[in-house]
């Protein structure tokens, strides 16, 4: 995620702790259903680590929330963080939509040549969707990753580990869609 400022990881890390308290977990046993290190969630939490955008969406996962809920909570009337950052993916969040049986996140993304990512699973049905404006590269799953490239658009699983992974830049919109919680 790489937080611009310390007072927006804080945020994060009381949003992240707030979330696994009232679930009744552990500090260790969110690190571990997560699988990032208990000194790395610790930090999170204690808003002194930015979080990989790898990191947030593996926490999210295991909270069985969208991203968005992790990065501010709607009750406080602040915004949620616009701009996080992963190993390739640099996404920032334009709009969240709520509908009775889906959650919308729309992102502006930015993919890098070079590197791959590989985003952990998401809440279990969740869908992500990319229209690219231009370059070229693969995302969706690991096992079928999908080729991309100007005017392309590719839709995958995003309840399995799925991939960024880019030639020449990728420009492009993101939207992922979580069921709503029942």
């Amino acid at each position: 995620m790489n937080a611009n400022s310390a007072p927006e990881a804080a945020r994060i890390g009381r949003r992240i702790t707030a979330l696994r308290r009232e679930r009744g977990w552990s500090l260790n046993e969110l690190a571990g259903r997560a699988g990032v290190g208990k000194a790395t969630l610790s930090g999170v939490e204690a808003g002194t680590r930015n979080p990989t955008l790898e990191t947030l969406y593996a926490i999210a996962g295991q909270l069985g929330l969208p991203l968005a809920a992790v990065l501010a909570d709607p009750r406080d009337g602040v915004e949620a963080v616009s701009t996080v950052h992963g190993t390739a993916v640099t996404a920032e969040l334009l709009a969240v939509f709520n509908e009775p049986t889906a959650v919308f996140e729309y992102y502006r993304v930015l993919i890098k040549p070079s590197l791959r990512q590989t985003s952990p699973a998401h809440v279990a049905g969740t869908t992500e969707h990319l229209t690219v404006y231009r370059g070229i590269g693969y995302v969706g799953t690991s096992h079928t990753p999908l080729k991309v490239m100007a005017g392309s658009y590719a839709t995958w699983n995003a309840d399995e580990p799925h991939i960024f992974e880019a030639d020449e830049d990728i420009h492009g919109a993101l939207l992922i869609r979580y069921p709503s919680a029942a």
